[in-house]
């Protein structure tokens, strides 16, 4: 069934897609229906709710799948707001337009931050969260870097919009797209994360990444994924439950079977009153 509306959630298993208004904008969202545990996909920074299909497919119909492209990306309209705490407001409207009260929020990279600080502001709603290859508190960004990615945005301006219509670019300026990326850089700083996972206090599971990026030194990665053991080393419901061969890029579709494994976790933990 398509419509072009948010409707309320149903309880069959229909799948529903349609466009939810939020702010100025609306997004493109998926929802599988049933009445399995309520998973709710948050998505890379310029990425789209494709990208969850394998994850997905291996969790199967035990649980309602809910997807969504971020504002710009994917099937979604334009908007004023790109900030971090837009994507954030973006999943209670998302909640509310498919009726659901208590998600398990699955987040990826940019998604695993907008994750953490929904699961942390709202603990009596989440069942709780799986975080895949991001929200790691780590002071990555300085002066330099910020000047380094506006200029490489801006090199790249010139053919981000040949990309738009694969999917492959966001429908927002290189301008923007920049800002968007220094953004991750400003609350990814341990002394802004790090209160955030200290506060987290629902079951919260870390996929990580151990492949270097393209372009990326891979000694810098793995100071950034190292700096979780702090954190679950002072805060108990956090734990990693994998570390997979696979790079940042290609989590998603090469180790999509430890994400589920991790989705289950969460969901079997909540079953049992932990």
């Amino acid at each position: 069934m398509t419509t072009n509306s948010a409707s309320p959630a149903a309880s069959t298993t229909s799948t529903w897609t349609g466009l939810v208004p939020v702010d100025d904008t609306a997004l493109a969202v998926t929802d599988t229906g049933g009445s399995g545990v309520p998973v709710v996909y948050l998505n890379g920074q310029f990425a789209t709710q494709g990208y969850w299909k394998r994850v997905i497919a291996e969790l199967g119909p035990g649980f309602r799948h809910i997807t969504y492209d971020e504002r710009a990306r994917g099937k979604s309209k334009r908007s004023a707001d790109y900030s971090f705490e837009a994507a954030v407001r973006d999943i209670d409207a998302v909640l509310a337009a498919r009726g659901v009260e208590r998600p398990l929020l699955v987040g990826w990279s940019y998604g695993a931050f907008a994750g953490a600080h929904w699961a942390s502001r709202n603990p009596d709603r989440a069942v709780g969260a799986v975080l895949v290859d991001g929200a790691f508190p780590y002071d990555w960004l300085d002066e330099a870097m910020e000047q380094r990615i506006r200029k490489l945005f801006k090199r790249m301006g010139w053919f981000l919009p040949l990309l738009r219509p694969t999917g492959l670019a966001p429908r927002m300026t290189a301008a923007q797209q920049a800002e968007s990326n220094i953004e991750v850089g400003v609350i990814s700083r341990e002394r802004e994360l790090g209160p955030v996972l200290d506060r987290i206090t629902v079951p919260t599971r870390y996929v990580v990444a151990s492949g270097t990026s393209l372009g990326s030194r891979g000694d810098e990665q793995e100071r950034i994924r190292t700096s979780l053991d702090a954190v679950t080393a002072r805060n108990p419901r956090i734990e990693v439950s994998a570390k997979v061969a696979s790079n940042h890029g290609a989590i998603l579709r090469k180790d999509f079977r430890a994400i589920a494994g991790a989705v289950r976790e969460v969901a079997a933990l909540d079953h049992a009153g932990h």
